[in-house]
């Protein structure tokens, strides 16, 4: 059980192998990399190591292999302060992501699921209860995800977060137990649209460099502009924000005060490369919220 307070992330942990290319090669076609890299990564452990760097106690639940890129995943774990107890070891390869980076800090990423496909909606469950905030993201089965929002949604005073990413169709059959849902422009259009699903849940749509809006219920939309960045590499950035996003809500601020942290730690990763920077801290939050960016 979490301790209280804590932040519960379900999610992915996947190793990250960068590539850098001048642009992406056409069927066929071989051209040579400009730059290779491993880091730990995953949209699961991302949020999660983004919520224990912003000050919140963090467990992470998912499944990881008994193999190299596991031992390398569990020490980021370790490093970053979360508790990955709940992680389990299972007889399949450690999920990877192949991300390629384009110019202008652009990316293009396939993800091969492997461990976290082994990740059991039981396991899940058991291993959410005890948390104040429950954050869960889609590179796992959704069954996962539905299971854990539902019972997380019937214990009091749990705050359920789902970021609908990669979107998927369940999703609206999720909305009813989904406190705050975080979706980008491309989600939120192939799930109907923000104004459809602000009538069913708190909605937080991320638009990048032009900033996010909150849609509450009852409340006119509150805008919230990007941190000013240059960005290196905006793998993980969205995951940065939910991570900033929840461990604010644990801390007790309002959704509009936790969604500014969420963007600052969101515009720190960005200007890093990799998804799970150390220069992303509370302190380089708190910074980077006094910072003027060119939407004040």
């Amino acid at each position: 059980m979490t301790r209280p307070g804590a932040v519960c992330v379900v999610g992915s942990l996947n190793v990250d192998r960068y590539i850098g290319l001048a642009r992406l090669p056409q069927p066929g076609e071989t051209l040579l990399g400009e730059s290779l890299g491993t880091f730990p990564g995953g949209k699961g452990l991302n949020q999660a190591v983004a919520a224990a760097r912003c000050g919140a106690p963090v467990r992470m639940v998912g499944a990881v292999g008994a193999d190299a890129d596991g031992a390398l995943l569990r020490e980021a774990m370790r490093s970053a302060g979360v508790d990955g107890d709940d992680v389990a070891t299972v007889d399949v390869p450690t999920g990877v992501a192949h991300v390629t980076l384009l110019p202008g800090a652009e990316n293009s990423i396939v993800v091969v699921p492997g461990a976290n496909a082994a990740l059991t909606p039981d396991h899940a469950v058991a291993s959410s209860e005890g948390a104040a905030v429950v954050l869960v993201q889609l590179e796992v089965d959704p069954g996962v995800a539905r299971a854990t929002l539902a019972a997380a949604a019937r214990t009091p005073d749990v705050v359920t977060v789902l970021n609908a990413a990669p979107v998927h169709p369940d999703v609206r059959e999720m909305l009813d137990d989904v406190d705050i849902l975080v979706v980008n422009e491309t989600e939120a259009a192939a799930l109907g649209g923000v104004a459809a699903l602000a009538e069913r849940t708190t909605v937080i749509h991320t638009r990048g460099a032009a900033g996010l809006t909150v849609h509450r219920r009852g409340h006119p939309p509150r805008e919230i502009p990007a941190v000013a960045v240059e960005a290196v590499d905006t793998t993980g950035a969205g995951d940065a924000f939910c991570g900033g996003l929840v461990a604010g809500i644990a801390r007790g601020l309002s959704l509009v005060e936790a969604a500014r942290e969420g963007a600052a730690a969101g515009a720190i990763v960005a200007s890093h490369r990799g998804a799970q920077p150390d220069a992303l801290s509370r302190e380089a939050v708190r910074g980077r919220r006094q910072s003027p960016s060119p939407a004040n």
